[in-house]
Parts: C-alpha cells; sequence; structure tokens
C-alpha cells in the first residue's frame, strides 16, 4: 500500500494515548480490517508507516499484529513483496449475529451521522478540507459495486473526521464497523446506490455551503433510507 493509499485511512489512524498504546493500536488496526478499509489480500501500511501514525515503538506494533495474525485475520509474508496482508474474514455465526441490537446500532449511527454533518457545515472547511470531502465522494461515483461498500464508508469516516470531534470520529468508526456487518447481510441493490449517490452529493453540497440544517436533513434522510433496508431484509 502506497503513501496515497495509506493517506485514506487517516479518519481511523490517530496517535494513541502512552497508557494504552498496545489497546488502542490494536483497536484501531481491528476497525481498519472490519471496517474493510483494507480488502481481503491487500497489504496493510509498513511498519514504519502503522508505528509513526500511531505514535508506538514498532515492539508494541508487533505485539498488536501478533494478536491478529493469530487470530487469523491478517498474515505475515517475507521477501521484497512482503508485509502483513488482510486475510479473508469468515462468515460470522449466526449466534454472533443475533447479539447484534439493530435498533440501537441504526439510533446511534443516525445520532453521530447527522451530528457530524452539521458540524462539518456550521464550522466550515477549509480548502484542503473540502477538497479531501470532494475527492471521498467522487471515489464513490461509478465504482464497481465490488469496491463501493469500502469506498463508501471511507466517505463517512471522512466526513466524521471533518466535523472536528475525534471522539465523534472514533465513535462513528466503531458504529459503522457494525453497520458495514449488517449491510453484508442485504444484497446491494443498484437502485438504492443511485440514490444514496444522490444524497451524497446534495450533503456535500450543503456542508460545503454552510447550510447545516440542509446537511443534517440529507444525512437524517440518509441514514433512514438505510435503516428501512435493513429492517426490512433483516427484521
Amino acid at each position: 500500500m502506497d503513501g496515497s493509499s495509506a493517506d485514506r485511512l487517516a479518519p481511523v489512524l490517530r496517535p494513541v494515548r502512552a497508557g494504552n498504546g498496545f489497546e488502542e493500536a490494536l483497536e484501531q488496526i481491528l476497525q481498519i480490517v472490519r471496517l474493510g478499509l483494507v480488502p481481503e489480500g491487500e497489504r496493510l501500511p509498513s511498519e514504519r508507516e502503522l508505528a509513526e501514525r500511531l505514535r508506538i515503538s514498532r515492539v508494541t506494533l508487533r505485539e498488536a499484529l501478533k494478536v491478529l495474525q493469530d487470530q487469523g485475520l491478517v498474515e505475515s509474508r517475507r521477501g521484497r513483496y512482503g508485509g502483513t496482508f488482510v486475510r479473508a474474514r469468515p462468515a460470522a455465526a449466526a449466534g454472533a449475529r443475533a447479539e447484534v441490537d439493530v435498533e440501537d446500532t441504526l439510533r446511534f449511527r443516525e445520532v453521530l451521522e447527522v451530528g457530524a454533518a452539521g458540524l462539518c457545515a456550521a464550522h466550515g472547511l477549509d480548502t484542503e478540507q473540502a477538497a479531501r470531502l470532494r475527492a471521498a465522494l467522487d471515489a464513490t461515483h461509478d465504482a464497481p459495486l465490488a469496491e463501493y461498500r469500502r469506498l463508501d464508508t471511507l466517505f463517512h469516516l471522512t466526513l466524521a473526521e471533518l466535523s472536528g470531534s475525534p471522539t465523534l470520529a472514533a465513535q462513528y468508526a466503531a458504529v459503522r464497523a457494525t453497520v458495514n456487518e449488517l449491510l453484508d447481510r442485504i444484497p446491494l441493490l443498484v437502485r438504492n446506490l443511485e440514490h444514496s449517490q444522490l444524497q451524497h452529493t446534495a450533503l456535500v453540497d450543503a456542508v460545503l455551503a454552510g447550510d447545516a440544517d440542509a446537511a443534517r436533513e440529507v444525512m437524517r434522510e440518509h441514514c433512514c433510507g438505510t435503516a428501512a433496508l435493513l429492517r426490512g431484509f433483516l427484521s
């Protein structure tokens, strides 16, 4: 994974607190895997990049990666094209799926996303931040179905990060992983994706125009649409 690809992980990768370096590093790398930000079979950023972004020692990082390897989530390869690669995830067991509180997850997601959209619009984005949001939106346009969910996730994570609240961004990354697990149980519907794209565009337009009310309303409608599909298929 090159530097530009690693930059797409910025909404999840952030410096950890000294007292919980191992635990928080493990949490963030697990989120990258669970969110599908690095697709199965592809390489995580190098140890040097991860250690620098997380601000931990390579020894601590390797301990975290060893846990993931022991759990079968990643594998280490040696040689010129070596590194740490994401492995295919086994399908979730039926019992584990039943533990997810769908309603609670969807409501919490809506609160975070609507809040993030409103904050971005109310506080305004500088030129670089606006360009990042536009780029994240553009990446979802005409994306192959196999890639759409990952790029959609990156778009929403970028918006959460640009809200200016690291706590909100971290909470959103966690809940989005659960949302994605729910979305993996239902089919990708082209009609729904086309509708989502229109909403994404309207959302970005509202944010960049500084219209917080419109940004919140578009995001609320967007979240409700996804919730309706999930309730319909999973109820």
